[in-house]
């Protein structure tokens, strides 16, 4: 057994990595502050599921407040590693409030850095983005590749923490895993990204909007696949950036036909503009993933969409009140 600080536990990303490391016999200290990014009534959602474990305990605090530093739930208690998967996400939304991003994924992640500085703790994963490969990169995007022009304040936010992490490493030595994640979706995702939006406006008979004319594509990735690779990097590897994705684009249309199958309806579609933050394609090349950690993706495509949209039907008495855009 095993102790873990998982920050953004109430989150998507990481409720379903804390899941699993229960479910392993490990303890978790989860970590979030449930702001209203989105609506928090998923994010309690998420967390009444962990509380159900006896080796989970929570922390409600922002790992942006220095003050956290301080508390002594985290001051005595020895971890075996911090898996830092807080984070203000989206891409969109950062054009708008880029104080939040840096906030939160760059001094929190400092925070978190010097966590595992003051207390010897052996190993932090922190969770990066696929948008750090601008529309100049070719696909498939590999960890070499040139991430130094970023085209949000999201991605530009999540560089800056890959820095720091890279700096806490050289100088302090540090065992760092930075994972970047390619579009997750799954069961109690987040409202905010296209599965969650399409998969309720679909089923409710309500249009749904596209940026776009649907051609863009995305390496879609499952959330259980995600939380498997991001527990496999917990190894000593000094200091690594892997790509935990899908190793498939897939379409926006594509998405929509997959969605309305499961459902049996049809898609009322609204096309807008393509956002100049949004790149045209994600894919990742993932085999320095499979190389290092042994992982690789499992979820077939229509199977994790056939699951959320399960999901969404189980709920559906208050996820379809949520507001999604």
């Amino acid at each position: 057994m095993a102790h873990y600080l998982v920050t953004g536990a109430a989150g998507f990303i990481g409720s379903r990595t804390a899941e699993l490391l229960l479910s392993q016999g490990h303890t978790v200290l989860g970590v979030d502050n449930l702001n209203d990014a989105y609506d928090v009534r998923v994010k309690n959602w998420r967390l009444d599921l962990l509380k159900k474990h006896a080796g989970f305990s929570f922390l409600g605090a922002s790992v942006a407040d220095p003050a956290i530093l301080r508390l002594p739930r985290l001051r005595e208690r020895r971890f075996d590693g911090v898996f830092n998967l807080a984070a203000r996400a989206g891409v969109r939304s950062s054009v708008e409030y880029p104080w939040m991003y840096v906030e939160t994924n760059i001094t929190g992640t400092l925070n978190m850095l010097e966590l595992c500085r003051e207390h010897s703790i052996p190993k932090l994963v922190l969770a990066s983005t696929s948008s750090l490969y601008g529309a100049s990169n070719p696909t498939p995007y590999s960890e070499d590749q040139d991430t130094s022009h970023p085209l949000s304040p999201y991605a530009a936010s999540k560089k800056g923490a890959e820095a720091l992490a890279h700096t806490y490493h050289a100088l302090h030595g540090v065992d760092i895993s930075v994972v970047r994640y390619f579009t997750v979706y799954g069961p109690a995702g987040r409202p905010d990204m296209s599965v969650f939006r399409f998969v309720q406006r679909i089923r409710e008979g309500l249009p749904i909007v596209v940026y776009g004319d649907g051609t863009m594509s995305r390496d879609f990735t499952f959330v259980d696949d995600i939380a498997r690779g991001t527990i496999a990097s917990l190894r000593p590897l000094g200091f690594e950036i892997m790509n935990l994705g899908g190793h498939h684009p897939y379409e926006v249309n594509e998405l929509i036909r997959t969605i309305e199958e499961q459902l049996g309806r049809r898609a009322i579609v609204e096309n807008q503009p393509a956002h100049p933050a949004d790149v045209p394609s994600t894919f990742a090349n993932v085999e320095k993933a499979a190389r290092l950690l042994g992982w690789r993706p499992e979820m077939p495509f229509a199977e994790g969409i056939a699951r959320c949209c399960d999901w969404y039907e189980a709920e559906r008495s208050w996820v379809s009140k949520i507001n999604v855009y």
